[in-house]
């Protein structure tokens, strides 16, 4: 059984809870929801494991709070000895438009302290990224309040339509490879 780890990046705690900077955890929730796993509390982070055709996916959601995800990444990926190029990350982006998703083998961490931290702590940014675009609609100097915020009720809609969008990335991450899946997932466009 080919074994994947998907990474969803946020912070712990229910202050946090749905903003646009816990829409990793978002996504991987909705994941092992529709795969009727659970998470529990494990080593550095929430673990569920679900399978899939085949596929076994380790999901996480670190507990090291967002700066510090790379200590709960290499942890987990040493831990699963999972490639990684068969490891996940689902992580928001403010360069990206909130009608868009990304998806790339590798990139840098443009600006994302999450990010940031997992190359510094793994040496590398070769490794697949799943960028949910969140927008940049904030007042100069707001962009931590911007990041920690809840979605409008105006784009609950297209948030909610993103997150199945990601769950069938995963799938398809896993059934038919990054290159197939980026050529459809990075294509679409969704409308509020």
């Amino acid at each position: 059984m080919k074994k994947y780890l998907i990474v969803g990046l946020g912070n712990i705690g229910n202050e946090y809870m749905h903003t646009r900077h816990n829409i990793g955890f978002d996504v991987v929730d909705a994941f092992v929801l529709k795969h009727g796993g659970f998470f529990m509390q494990d080593r550095l982070a929430y673990k569920a494991e679900v399978k899939w055709k085949g596929h076994l996916f380790i999901c996480i959601k670190p507990t090291t709070f967002m700066n510090l995800s790379g200590k709960a990444f290499k942890y987990w990926l040493d831990k699963t000895e999972v490639p990684l190029t068969q490891t996940l990350t689902i992580v928001d982006d403010l360069a990206l438009p909130i009608d868009v998703l990304r998806l790339r083998p590798a990139g840098s961490p443009a600006g994302h302290n999450g990010l940031k931290d997992i190359e510094l702590t793994i040496g590398t940014n070769e490794y697949p990224k799943l960028r949910f675009g969140i927008g940049n609609n904030y007042p100069k100097g707001m962009q931590a309040q911007f990041v920690l915020s809840k979605w409008l009720p105006t784009e609950q809609k297209i948030v909610e339509q993103k997150i199945q969008k990601c769950i069938e990335i995963i799938e398809q991450f896993a059934s038919i490879g990054i290159e197939k899946t980026m050529n459809v997932a990075n294509s679409y466009k969704f409308i509020p």
